[in-house]
């Protein structure tokens, strides 16, 4: 299976076949819709119009949960359409996670314990006994830095065998990561930032988007 949504996650489209269907899920020969890892959640899709209801990956390959009188046969050729409005939120709430993640990990050395990315604002779960909102003009500061420098956000695998993907942007990080990321932080563009409190020992930074502003 041809993941699109690495080779290009801006491709909102795609025609292709089925390989192979059991009961009501199906199996494609490429696919362009992400499904949940990571944290970040499944795009939403239709395939020939049918809206796809789940996904789960089994090793390298991702099966789609269709409504059991979905029609389709092995060797049909489909259509594939993603929600591209959500697809885009996820890529930059996923992508300002990663950035606040890493300036986190690199300037305070504290431990994530989740994280999850929506289409309305992503969170990172970390241990900690301190108010981690007294470190959020700092951790703005670098972030805002980042996105108004517009860096080149590369990716690739790292291993690709098992499949295994970074995130790069010269000389500030390299990450492990399969999701779908843009190819710029001004794409990302500006956030606010949130502190929850979780539990005990546990601190929370919920991230949303500046609506309709982007760091161009």
């Amino acid at each position: 299976m041809r993941k699109v949504f690495w080779d290009n996650p801006y491709q909102h489209t795609l025609t292709t076949k089925i390989a192979s269907i059991e009961g009501d899920q199906i199996l494609l020969e490429d696919t362009i819709i992400y499904s949940f890892a990571g944290g970040q959640e499944s795009d939403k899709a239709t395939v020939n119009g049918i809206p796809v209801i789940d996904s789960k990956m089994e090793g390298h390959l991702i099966y789609y949960t269709l409504a059991s009188d979905h029609g389709l046969s092995k060797g049909d050729e489909v259509k594939i359409v993603i929600d591209w409005p959500r697809r885009n939120r996820l890529m930059r709430l996923h992508f300002a996670a990663e950035l606040i993640l890493e300036i986190v990990t690199q300037n305070f050395n504290l431990e994530k314990i989740g994280a999850h990315i929506s289409e309305d604002k992503s969170r990172i779960d970390f241990i900690s006994d301190e108010n981690i909102s007294s470190k959020f003009e700092f951790i703005l500061a670098q972030y805002n830095e980042i996105i108004k420098s517009n860096r080149l956000i590369q990716t690739g695998f790292s291993d690709i065998t098992n499949q295994r993907r970074f995130w790069k942007i010269d000389g500030f990080a390299q990450v492990p990561c399969g999701g779908t990321h843009v190819k710029s932080t001004a794409e990302v563009g500006f956030v606010k930032l949130k502190r929850e409190h979780p539990g005990k020992s546990k601190e929370r930074i919920e991230i949303r988007l500046v609506d309709n502003f982007v760091a161009c």
